[in-house]
């Protein structure tokens, strides 16, 4: 397996493990309703961010790689958006949403750079 292939598989488990994140802090929150419709929102945007990785990680063009990776920061942001409600206004105190709160905003920056980076060598060509 080459370098990239191993880079490519390695941040597919990543996000992978984003989403499994996502799904135990959705199982944790209390049976509150405004926690409830935050967390649906959450495991939403949340899972997608695998699910969208695992799409652009088998683009057929760098066009399509750009499209689905400008989706997967979308909805880590909303992610985040979704993660710092709970924290701050239903005051959920927990490990993994901590751990999702820095996970989020470094995955935010990874796919922001990759999207750049391919767009820069697309215009270079």
């Amino acid at each position: 397996m080459s370098e990239y292939e191993e880079k490519k598989a390695a941040f597919r488990k990543r996000t992978k493990a984003y989403a499994s994140a996502v799904v135990r802090a959705y199982c944790e929150l209390p049976k509150r309703t405004e926690c409830q419709v935050l967390g649906k929102q959450l495991i939403r945007s949340g899972t997608s961010v695998a699910a969208n990785y695992r799409e652009a990680s088998r683009a057929r063009s760098d066009a399509e790689f750009v499209s689905k990776i400008d989706v997967c920061a979308q909805e880590a942001d909303e992610s985040l958006l979704w993660i710092e409600l709970l924290v701050e206004d239903c005051h959920i105190e927990s490990e993994n949403l901590r751990w999702l709160l820095v996970e989020s905003d470094e995955l935010i920056a990874i796919f922001t750079t990759m999207s750049r980076n391919v767009k820069r060598r697309i215009e270079g060509e």
